[in-house]
């Protein structure tokens, strides 16, 4: 009897660190918005998108492959409906040029989306309260998809009219030579 409680108390202990580290690891996903970590310092710049596809806040801000900040706020502008995008941007990358360029992308084919930046120009770099007017709106993969069966489905049909026409045609010259 005495070993049966014990197992049982050692198998609510393994239960209950599970699911400890089953919430720690879901509040470190970008998308939820809880975050264990103390927040980080920066500058923060914004950036207008038509279609901002499944980006998150949390999603990561790159530049040439390298993690430079993060998404900190999506919401709509009222004045223009476009997804405005509140970007923070790590205080050792200050010397961004303001003419640079923000594109959303995905990680891999079915991974999440980031901004990545590419680098203007400019002598003149993005501080805090800076806009980037330069964008690039996601890809979203289920319009390409939509698109393309769309192709062919218009190719599919233009054949078949013009096939049917043809024939109507031939069978409207075959009609005419035997009379």
């Amino acid at each position: 009897m005495r070993t049966n409680r014990s197992l049982e108390i050692w198998t609510g202990l393994f239960v209950l660190l599970g699911f400890a580290a089953l919430f720690f690891l879901t509040a470190q996903l970008p998308s939820n918005g809880i975050k264990l970590s103390r927040a980080k310092g920066g500058y923060t710049v914004t950036a207008e998108f038509d279609n901002i596809g499944d980006l998150k806040g949390g999603a990561p801000v790159t530049m040439a492959g390298v993690s430079i900040g993060e998404v900190r706020g999506i919401r709509i502008d009222p004045q223009n409906y476009r997804a405005l995008v509140t970007l923070r941007i790590d205080p050792q990358y200050n010397q961004i040029p303001d003419d640079s360029y923000a594109s959303i992308d995905t990680q891999g084919l079915l991974g999440g989306q980031y901004i990545a930046i590419d680098a203007g120009g400019s002598d003149t770099y993005l501080k805090s309260g800076s806009r980037i007017v330069q964008t690039q709106s996601a890809i979203v993969l289920e319009n390409l998809v939509n698109k393309l069966f769309a192709s062919f489905a218009g190719k599919s049909s233009e054949s078949s009219s013009s096939s049917s026409a043809s024939s109507s045609a031939d069978h409207a010259a075959h009609k005419e030579s035997s009379q």
